[in-house]
């Protein structure tokens, strides 16, 4: 397969899950399954839950703001993109999580915004910057191992204050980039975890080991290390990209970001022609804050190829 079919499939991918993850957040377990029983009949791209049929949310309105910054900034700039971070917070999306709106508006500067939040709360491992990581894992694939994990731990710690988020963001990235190379990124796996932080390396490892379930985790997958490995998991447990997004959504919770997640590894996985067409012809991506502006298709296309230069 051609790099850019999975490279093209890592954007779409996670978007497409995004947005039909959207609807049933924080519903039950299964409800996905119980509504769209027949895989393949149609009609998933429904909306509801205040998102139209189509509409990507904060999740992919981040990661394309991560995009925009990398490109026109001529790399990563982290006052730039906190800063396109924070005029988006301010234009009140539909949906943006707790612990990065307060870190966005609490009117500290970039460098202390999170790192005060963390001090004060004591939690903030939430999945909020893996959400937004699928832009930034292209760009950063083609420079290595070492540079992309890097590259994911310096963006997440734009937001997230502990280190929890930092790793699995920094996984999130190293998947990503075996996959581009046309390895298994599932067998790449105990290679990635020798790079994961001493202090997080054991949370990493339990969710992310073969044998792990969904029903197993001991947080709810609105934390950072159960969402990544429950997007390994429906990634692990499927044999298609539909599949591996329908296993995400139905195991409930925080569905937009596990299947954005899952999106995002599957389309690495299995490429951008693996993707239904009927869930890419309405996917539109709004951006609070920019000019109206609204990505679709076409959009994400021209991105992805910009994001590998």
């Amino acid at each position: 397969m051609k790099r850019m079919q999975r490279t093209a499939g890592v954007i779409v991918g996670s978007a497409v899950g995004d947005a039909l993850g959207g609807p049933f957040e924080f519903g039950p377990q299964g409800a996905f399954s119980a509504r769209f029983s027949a895989p393949g009949a149609g009609g998933e791209m429904c909306g509801g839950g205040g998102w139209d049929p189509g509409e990507a949310t904060d999740d992919t309105q981040m990661a394309i703001l991560v995009a925009e910054s990398l490109l026109e900034q001529g790399g990563l700039d982290l006052p730039d993109m906190f800063g396109r971070f924070q005029r988006w917070a301010a234009s009140e999306p539909k949906d943006i999580g707790l612990q990065t709106e307060d870190v966005l508006t609490n009117g500290m500067p970039w460098d202390l915004a999170a790192a005060v939040h963390f001090q004060v709360n004591q939690r903030a491992a939430g999945n909020g910057s893996l959400m937004r990581a699928s832009t930034s894992a292209v760009h950063f694939a083609a420079a290595g191992q070492e540079a992309t994990m890097d590259a994911a731990r310096r963006i997440a710690a734009l937001t997230h204050g502990d280190r929890a988020a930092w790793e699995g963001t920094a996984i999130f990235h190293e998947l990503i980039r075996v996959a581009l190379e046309d390895t298994d990124p599932l067998a790449a796996l105990p290679d990635v975890m020798d790079h994961v932080h001493p202090d997080h390396h054991g949370r990493y490892a339990t969710v992310l080991a073969p044998d792990w379930h969904p029903d197993q985790a001991t947080e709810f997958n609105g934390a950072v290390w159960p969402c990544l490995g429950s997007a390994v998991w429906a990634l692990l447990t499927t044999a298609d990209f539909e599949d591996a997004i329908r296993a995400a959504i139905d195991l409930g919770g925080d569905t937009d970001t596990v299947a954005a997640v899952t999106g995002g590894l599957a389309g690495a996985y299995y490429g951008l022609d693996a993707i239904p067409d009927r869930w890419t012809r309405p996917l539109h991506v709004p951006l609070p804050g920019f000019d109206g502006r609204v990505l679709r298709l076409t959009d994400l296309l021209h991105l992805a190829h910009r994001l590998v230069g």
